[in-house]
């Protein structure tokens, strides 16, 4: 005899199907929460984006006109080609010195064991921890006695502190997926040191330095408290343009100010964009290591 299954009761069907989501008392939380996130957000960005377009705005909910002539009254005013171009090079210079001084660095961390590792690591992640402002005052005391504060070195110095770090704990966990063999076996093809980092390790490693390369980059635009505590007149980037456009002594136009704070939240945004483009986060908070399975 075959043994005849019963089909399930109706109402043991309804229980068993997933309840709906908008059932859910924690959706409805989930969903109150990201819908004031976006309200909030639309309001910071956009308030200054309509402003900057705005001829006049009082008590009416939008401005009562609408032009663009703040833009170019903002670049005259504040000089922004010069801040642009200022902003661009101190941030290329320290990207630059950072890969330069990092990957090295990185490389040494994770191909070798040495004594007191785990406190150089340590030395290396207070800058990143640690805010700029309770490291930045005396180290723009030392720069401003070397008479390098208010310079375009001064600056790049300044922001190469957490900059550095940043790179080689970047790098580390893309060099420790390398498998050392590799390095191993060019060397006993009888490649030289400089080749083997130069042909063997550098094309494998140019994800993890695009990488880096990028945050640094983005760090380094948005970067206030050092670059305002070390710059001078001449070596302001544009986040610290802004803040003088803001509160230093004078009357502007406050459309003007709003121009300028739309082009900077513009820029970053491109950043963060081309960032999340070559860079996937996980592999920033993942360090991944080889377990020697093979071996």
């Amino acid at each position: 005899m075959t043994d005849v299954l019963e089909a399930p009761a109706p109402a043991q069907e309804a229980s068993a199907r997933p309840r709906p989501w908008w059932r859910k008392p924690g959706a409805w939380a989930a969903v109150l929460v990201f819908g004031l996130f976006l309200v909030n957000l639309a309001g910071i960005v956009g308030v200054p984006l309509a402003d900057s377009f705005g001829t006049r705005w009082f008590t009416s909910w939008l401005p009562e006109g609408w032009t663009t002539k703040w833009y170019g009254e903002a670049w005259r005013e504040f000089s922004l080609g010069q801040v642009f171009w200022t902003t661009a090079l101190v941030s290329l210079l320290v990207v630059a010195v950072s890969v330069a001084v990092g990957v090295p660095a990185a490389y040494a961390l994770a191909r070798r064991d040495f004594p007191g590792k785990k406190l150089v690591l340590l030395l290396f992640l207070l800058p990143i921890l640690v805010p700029p402002l309770t490291y930045g005052i005396p180290l723009a005391t030392v720069l401003y006695k070397f008479q390098l504060a208010g310079t375009l070195t001064g600056v790049v110095l300044a922001n190469l502190v957490p900059s550095v770090p940043f790179v080689v704990l970047t790098m580390t966990p893309f060099i420790e997926q390398i498998d050392p063999r590799i390095e191993a076996a060019a060397r006993m093809c009888g490649a030289r040191t400089a080749s083997v980092l130069l042909r063997v390790l550098a094309p494998l490693l140019v994800p993890g330095i695009l990488a880096a390369s990028v945050l640094v980059l983005v760090r380094t635009v948005g970067m206030f408290e050092l670059t305002f505590l070390t710059a001078g007149p001449d070596s302001q980037t544009l986040v610290v343009a802004l803040y003088y456009a803001v509160f230093s002594a004078g009357i502007r136009t406050q459309q003007s100010i709003d121009a300028m704070a739309v082009m900077y939240t513009a820029s970053m945004l491109v950043l963060l964009v081309i960032a999340l483009r070559f860079v996937n986060p996980t592999q920033l908070v993942t360090r991944v290591r080889e377990e020697q399975a093979h071996g």
